[in-house]
């Protein structure tokens, strides 16, 4: 920080159109609501984005409520070690540890991937996410984006095996993943599974509830289960051995950039295999992910593609490539 300034923080609440309904097993969604922490210390500018999720009884109104209440400790000189402590994980703390992540970078002079020991970035490819819809429309939009290598799937139980039929008649080349958002029961699970595998799917992410997910210990998993809301911070990993294979990290349920990668750490010493995930918001809220993602084996950070449009400078996308961010976006 700068000798005898003192960091302002300033929050604004943003909506981005998307560019057509987006739906899961919960409901469906027009418009990606997102908060910006933003602190000024003297000549440096850092900001953050944070989108609330209401499945985490999260609100727009609650997250800026909670960034405000920290102006006094960011003008106090708040740092990320203190933060994390501070406030519990969420997307209020992740856009206030992505703010104090850019501008440590600014100050420095040096990337944040050198500053987390994430060096020499890499450009990635994505997963590109496809809404629940009937098997027709989903069927027709695999068709559009069948040159996609990885394509993600949101199902949510009745009619998904007709679901995933017309997504690989309309793309076979791709890889294809799901995620039932807790959408399924145990015995859903244990009939789609197979099907799915002979399908050529290659990983279930969520498909039962989170306070439910016990029964996959006991369940056969023929194609690998990744834990998304059962997983938020390192502290989960325990009792998720034995359920899942995989673990999906997103940087508004660690509550940062800062837990993110302890996380990771954590999970692949335990065996965890890794994939880093989004909520939909924009190229601001994927460039601190893109660092983790580089540790994982299926990323999906493709929010800025379900957009009428992202901001500027934002990430360059290149079909479902994406390159490293531009400090002039973040980092």
């Amino acid at each position: 920080m700068a000798a005898g300034s003192t960091p302002r923080l300033k929050v604004t609440r943003e909506a981005w159109p998307l560019a057509r309904t987006f739906a899961i097993s919960r409901g469906s969604r027009t418009l990606a609501e997102v908060v910006v922490a933003e602190i000024t210390d003297g000549p440096v500018r850092g900001r953050g984005e944070g989108v609330p999720y209401a499945r985490y009884g999260e609100t727009v109104e609650g997250v800026v409520a909670a960034l405000e209440a920290m102006r006094e400790p960011i003008a106090a000189g708040l740092d990320r070690a203190a933060l994390q402590q501070a406030m519990p994980p969420g997307a209020a703390r992740n856009a206030l540890d992505a703010a104090l992540w850019d501008c440590e970078a600014k100050w420095t002079g040096k990337s944040v991937g050198r500053l987390a020991g994430v060096a020499g970035l890499r450009p990635l490819v994505t997963a590109y996410t496809l809404g629940l819809d009937t098997p027709e429309e989903m069927g027709e939009m695999a068709r559009q984006h069948r040159e996609r290598p990885l394509l993600k799937l949101k199902l949510t139980g009745a009619g998904d095996l007709d679901r995933v039929r017309a997504v690989r008649e309309g793309a076979p080349q791709a890889k294809l993943i799901v995620d039932a958002n807790e959408g399924w029961t145990g015995m859903q699970y244990a009939e789609l599974a197979p099907a799915l595998a002979a399908l050529g799917v290659a990983l279930i992410e969520q498909p039962l509830p989170a306070a439910a997910d016990a029964a996959l210990a006991e369940l056969p998993h023929p194609i690998p289960v990744c834990a998304d809301e059962s997983c938020h911070t390192a502290a989960d990993l325990n009792r998720l051995a034995g359920r899942y294979e995989m673990v999906n990290i997103k940087l508004d349920k660690t509550g940062g950039l800062t837990e993110a990668l302890a996380l990771a750490e954590a999970a692949a010493r335990q065996g965890f295999r890794l994939m880093v995930g989004c909520m939909i918001g924009t190229s601001l809220a994927m460039a601190p992910a893109f660092l983790v993602a580089q540790m994982a084996e299926i990323v999906d950070l493709d929010g800025p593609l379900l957009l009428a449009r992202d901001r500027q400078p934002g990430l360059r996308y290149d079909g479902s490539t994406i390159y490293p961010p531009s400090p002039a976006l973040w980092g």
